[in-house]
């Protein structure tokens, strides 16, 4: 509960989606957490991530200069959905590990599994906290362990990010992500 209580505490503040990621790792442990906003078809916005430097490129950088066209958490986020936690493969299409998307990008990034939280916030845009793991997918108990967490997550996601939308169309790509996600902490 003390962690749970430092999120809330930092809700509004930079140190939000850090303290969530921990909140998160002591429920189940994780490799990386990265927070992308989506907007129908505008690039997304990557909100917060605990990318190693070397890793980031792939993860974001190159995520965001197209091959998220083509990612199925894309898809899903840009079509109505019930929120809640989903696996990566359960969205996938049928082939998807034979496509060009887990071809030419997916496969590079060397995760054993992905999943995420999908979150509606207010208006148009999706909030996707991805949790990833490099070593072994999730067990079905872990799986589990984070759908009960999925309130709380939701809970402050969209109260963190309730000002989400605003930031789609607004020069979003010459900021570059650092900068969004910094203008989007601070709000």
């Amino acid at each position: 509960a003390p962690v749970a209580g430092a999120v809330v505490d930092a809700l509004g503040t930079p140190g939000m989606p850090r303290a969530l990621s921990g909140f998160l790792r002591l429920t189940v442990p994780f490799s990386y957490m990265v927070v992308f906003g989506y907007s129908g078809t505008a690039r997304p916005i990557d909100l917060y991530d605990d990318f190693p430097q070397a890793k980031r490129k792939i993860f974001v950088t190159d995520y965001q200069a197209g091959p998220y066209l083509l990612d199925p958490f894309y898809l899903a986020a840009v079509r109505p959905f019930v929120p809640g936690l989903y696996r990566l493969r359960d969205m996938a299409p049928d082939r998807f590990y034979q496509g060009e998307y887990y071809r030419n990008y997916y496969a590079q990034t060397g995760l054993a599994e992905e999943i995420a939280y999908f979150v509606d916030l207010t208006g148009d845009p999706t909030l996707v906290l991805s949790l990833m793991r490099a070593e072994k997918p999730f067990s079905q108990k872990e799986f589990l362990a984070l759908e009960a967490v999925f309130p709380f997550v939701a809970s402050v996601g969209h109260r963190h990010w309730k000002g989400l939308g605003q930031q789609f169309g607004k020069g979003h790509e010459a900021g570059g992500p650092q900068r969004q996600r910094r203008a989007l902490s601070d709000d």
